[in-house]
């Protein structure tokens, strides 16, 4: 049975969390020798990065230990629901910029408010720092950013007699053409339960997943708009695409490399899983550098679309037991170094001033253009609950194995109201 989210967790337990950060000695945790938790979701935190942080941090703290313990994004929300409440809780944790809002509304980060500037103040990517805020306090920084972009391969563009698309329609015809021209290939790899690509095609036909309603929530799939768009995805899942229907976004670089994938969006540090190298642990094709190409999502009628802007946030658990060090070690998470090597490996600092460090090539002026037009999920502290009962990858696989849009879209609003509003 699957675990409560953290928003169902009950008044009680919400009032326990936070009174283990209010109520106990404020001075607690300020001495070295302890063991500090860190929990990093993914592989998207290069190896460089977590050197520096434990090197740095031990350095920093003679006779302490910085453990960094990976946690992987599937049932992530349920994890974090038992471990931030429980006794042996994780110092230091990453959260999706989706989720944060159902932990810092429940009480289980804590509170930072104080330390807003030492951290990097109004130069701190501010779509974060209100997804990490709450009732006016602040509880959980920027980790990184970073809008999806569009790979592709320019000798299969060419030789279809292609150019990069300046429209979403034609994104999609020209996925549809190069899967024609490539039997066995697609055109656009997009597996099932992908649903953060499928944001554009909504948003862009002028529809939404969810909107404010009173003091609730009411979920918008079903609408003229959201179906339209919902009905482009399900072009591209059925015609342009040879992705597994059920299947999910992880490493999509692999059909890059082996051939079979033409063009891909995807977050814009996955440029750097295509260019890994041949023996690496999750192997890449250094080789296909000259024919990688990229570009921005088109908009509806031109320019950027609106794309999802995928990214965390990172706080400390209210619960910690050595919380003085555990902003140490957050700290150096959000200080120069440790961002640069972020920026440097195509991910977007928690910084603005730091936005330099992504460099001049494709990839940034993508994730300039791409960024500068990115969206978030509806910003209810439930919505982490919609994303742990796998409403919108139901959908979407149900969508790309040929289902009724319409009808898919008004029983998925139906299981996101519900939620919402519960």
């Amino acid at each position: 049975m699957r675990k409560l989210g953290i928003v169902a967790l009950g008044a009680a337990a919400v009032l326990s969390l936070a009174g283990c950060a209010a109520g106990g000695d404020s001075n607690a945790g300020s001495g070295d020798g302890a063991e500090i938790r860190v929990w990093l979701v993914g592989t998207d935190t290069p190896d460089e990065a977590r050197n520096y942080l434990k090197t740095t941090f031990e350095e920093e703290h003679p006779g302490s230990t910085l453990v960094i313990e990976e946690q992987s994004w599937d049932g992530l929300v349920d994890r974090l629901t038992t471990s931030l409440s429980g006794s042996d809780s994780p110092d230091v944790v990453e959260v999706g910029n989706t989720q944060a809002a159902a932990f810092t509304s429940a009480g289980a980060f804590l509170d930072l408010t104080a330390d807003y500037d030492a951290l990097g103040g109004d130069d701190l990517l501010p779509g974060f720092v209100e997804a990490g805020s709450y009732d006016g306090k602040f509880y959980a920084a920027p980790l990184y950013s970073g809008a999806r972009l569009v790979f592709y391969k320019k000798d299969a563009l060419a030789a279809a007699g292609l150019a990069v698309p300046t429209t979403l329609d034609e994104y999609v015809s020209n996925g549809e053409a190069l899967a024609t021209a490539n039997p066995g290939k697609s055109g656009i790899w997009w597996p099932g339960q992908d649903w953060y690509n499928a944001l554009p095609f909504i948003w862009e036909n002028g529809g939404e997943i969810a909107v404010p309603d009173g003091d609730g929530w009411k979920a918008e799939l079903s609408s003229a708009e959201s179906v339209a768009g919902l009905t482009q995805v399900q072009e591209v899942m059925t015609k342009a695409s040879l992705a597994p229907k059920d299947g999910n976004e992880t490493n999509p670089q692999v059909g890059y490399c082996d051939g079979t994938t033409l063009q891909l969006s995807a977050p814009s540090w996955v440029k750097w899983s295509i260019l890994a190298p041949a023996d690496a642990e999750t192997p890449g094709c250094p080789d296909q550098e000259a024919n990688l190409g990229v570009y921005a999502l088109p908009g509806m009628d031109g320019g950027a679309a609106q794309v999802f802007a995928g990214g965390s946030n990172i706080g400390i658990s209210a619960k910690s037991a050595n919380p003085d060090l555990a902003k140490d070690a957050l700290a150096i998470i959000l200080s120069d170094e440790f961002q640069t090597i972020y920026g440097e490996n195509g991910l977007v600092p928690a910084k603005k001033s730091l936005a330099s460090t992504l460099g001049t090539d494709e990839v940034a002026v993508a994730i300039g253009e791409a960024a500068g037009n990115a969206k978030l999920t509806p910003a209810s502290p439930k919505w982490a609950d919609v994303e742990a009962a796998g409403i919108l990858q139901d959908l979407f696989v149900k969508i790309a194995q040929g289902g009724d849009v319409a009808a898919l879209a008004a029983e998925a609003d139906d299981k996101i109201d519900a939620i919402l509003n519960g």
